[in-house]
């Protein structure tokens, strides 16, 4: 399935950000600390150019905390930023935001001119629940559907920081699938744009896989399911999808693992790492490469 969600105040959202960057002197992006490389939007480093740019791993409290240091690592290669992971939920965690703009932003009297700092980030990444607990009151519009923010608004946090909030926007296009897939397991796509048993079977075969404990002490079960198919069919039986006739509703198994997961139910589980992103990327490239070899030398149209 071809994961694709791009709305039309997304667009507008981007030329907008386009516009208002040579105003702005520092860039706080908000990612999911679980999927941090496809909770990337690559349009970010396109927009801020050399400026100096903080990366928050957002909903830490549900990643794997070891993924989540090396991920922290792997963006602190690149010059001119700083990653930190926090829950923007939980009281005093965005305290040392502030600071950290301060120190990474250019040196000035921010009495006379405040350090001008823009928040960007893909949808329900947390991004107006972080804004909430910088100010200290309800001032930007939270939901548990993507896509809430609809404009730009300018906070004032005061001590000589304006924040610039966006809405949150996805790429026109998801060239890896499997990032449109994480995305949409995650919660980042309306579920309206979404086949639940699809990203359900996509999810339950990366389980299986990499947490395969969480899933044998969540649903109690005496042996691990040989599938993603066989899987969703044992949670449908335990967790009221079980039909009449022992059918399994495979709509509402498919529900099941997705709100555990996106809830923390499973534990703290996280879907990418450093190490596959590289491999995927160089497998990418290879294929890229073998394409143009086999067109005589030309990128095929």
């Amino acid at each position: 399935m071809a994961v694709n969600w791009y709305p039309g105040h997304m667009h507008k959202a981007r030329k907008e950000m386009k516009k208002a960057m040579p105003q702005v002197d520092l860039i706080i992006e908000v990612m999911d600390a679980r999927i941090p490389f496809s909770s990337e939007n690559p349009a970010v480093s396109e927009l801020r150019g050399q400026k100096p740019c903080i990366k928050v791993l957002n909903k830490a409290d549900l990643a794997d905390p070891h993924t989540t240091q090396a991920w922290i690592e792997f963006f602190e290669q690149e010059k001119g930023v700083k990653a930190i992971a926090m829950s923007a939920d939980q009281k005093g965690q965005t305290r040392p935001l502030p600071a950290l703009c301060k120190k990474l932003g250019p040196k000035r009297n921010l009495a006379i001119s405040p350090l001008r700092v823009m928040i960007m980030g893909i949808p329900n990444v947390g991004k107006s629940t972080m804004i909430n607990a910088l100010v200290g009151r309800p001032i930007a519009k939270v939901g548990n559907e993507p896509a809430v923010t609809k404009k730009q608004q300018r906070i004032t946090l005061g001590d000589g920081i304006v924040l610039s909030d966006t809405p949150g926007f996805l790429w026109p296009r998801f060239e890896d699938q499997n990032s449109g897939y994480r995305l949409a397991v995650t919660g980042a796509i309306k579920n309206t744009a979404i086949q639940y048993e699809d990203i359900a079977l996509y999810a339950a075969d990366f389980l299986l896989q990499a947490y395969p404990q969480r899933l044998i002490q969540r649903y109690r079960l005496n042996e691990l399911p040989k599938d993603d198919i066989a899987l969703l069919e044992v949670i449908g039986s335990k967790r009221g999808g079980l039909r009449p006739g022992g059918v399994i509703d495979m709509h509402k198994a498919s529900e099941v693992l997705l709100h555990d997961l996106r809830a923390g139910s499973l534990g703290r589980v996280s879907m990418e790492t450093p190490e596959m992103i590289k491999a995927a990327l160089a497998q990418a490239e290879a294929e890229a490469a073998a394409r143009i070899d086999a067109t005589g030398g030309e990128s095929p149209k």
